[in-house]
């Protein structure tokens, strides 16, 4: 096997972002001493834009960017939270997903400067979130709370919730650690109370298709037990033909005797309308799976509840 001298990688310049580069350059370092690895930062259009995402694309505003450095040659590996990647559309002709890091915690954190939780938080508390998945579960389980629309990366949104835009906020565990600000989490929500975005806190390493030596270098690095889960939960949201504006939730769970499940849910905005899923793969390839709850939940309405969503 091949190892590049030097492996360039192309990377959104939020600390977030750098933080999640760092990780691969880590694990690259250890596997692969030899490699020199260096950093092309770019600033995408989904980071320049501070409205509604659904104007700009959606998700794919974060990845656009990055996408186009790689297929000019002008990077050779690209590092995605997967829960940023469409799923609704295959990747850009010409790149592959080399590999999937194991996977970091999925669940959803609060966060608020008296430490409170959401059963303490007072009627009428602004939960700064722009995530409809978000929104559309609080309306459902904490209905006397409000949600504000809050972007910006992690540390832009704490700088918000400071200044008094929101009076606490719901981020992911796995960025708060990334970034190495646990300390101001109040409360980790369980996934039964909010059930994650699909592809949550696993991070995806992209190349060239016809890039051997890279592909060799990065696949090693891959976890088998998110890739499999990566493998369901995005083809549900491929066949769901879920977009930015979709509150779809869902996670695969690998258990260490190789079983898969995946649940998943379809909400309306205002949390009235809740579709519910779960199965287990038994002999089903992750795919398979994938399709089977994405075929449960259109049976009960799914298509019609994403169909009726302005993106």
């Amino acid at each position: 096997m091949t190892v590049p001298e030097l492996i360039r990688i192309v990377s959104r310049s939020s600390p977030m972002a750098l933080a999640q580069v760092e990780r691969v350059r880590t694990e690259l370092a250890a596997r692969h001493p030899g490699v020199r690895t260096e950093v092309v930062p770019v600033t995408t259009t989904g980071d320049r834009w501070m409205g509604d995402l659904s104007q700009v694309e959606g998700k794919g505003a974060f990845t656009k960017e990055v996408d186009a450095a790689l297929l000019a040659g002008e990077a050779d590996l690209a590092v995605h939270c997967v829960k940023d990647v469409p799923a609704d559309r295959p990747l850009p002709a010409g790149t592959v997903f080399a590999a999937f890091l194991a996977r970091d915690d999925i669940r959803d954190a609060v966060v608020h400067p008296g430490g409170l939780g959401l059963d303490a938080l007072p009627a009428g508390t602004r939960i700064g979130t722009s995530s409809v998945r978000r929104t559309a579960q609080l309306a459902a389980s904490h209905p006397h709370l409000e949600c504000v629309p809050i972007r910006g990366n992690a540390n832009r949104r704490m700088e918000k919730l400071q200044a008094g835009e929101a009076d606490a906020l719901l981020l992911a565990v796995s960025g708060l650690e990334r970034i190495g600000r646990r300390d101001v989490i109040s409360q980790v929500l369980p996934v039964e109370t909010m059930c994650p975005p699909i592809g949550a806190g696993v991070l995806a390493l992209q190349c060239r298709e016809g890039d051997a030596a890279v592909i060799d270098a990065v696949g090693p690095l891959g976890d088998p037990a998110a890739h499999r889960e990566t493998t369901a939960e995005r083809m549900l949201l491929h066949v769901l033909q879920g977009h930015c504006n979709s509150p779809i939730a869902g996670y695969a769970r690998s258990e260490r005797n190789g079983d898969l499940s995946l649940r998943a849910k379809v909400f309306t905005p205002d949390g009235k309308t809740v579709l519910n899923a779960h199965e287990w793969a038994g002999p089903l390839d992750p795919a398979t799976l994938g399709t089977s709850v994405a075929v449960a939940l259109l049976r009960q309405g799914a298509r019609e509840l994403i169909d009726g969503i302005a993106h």
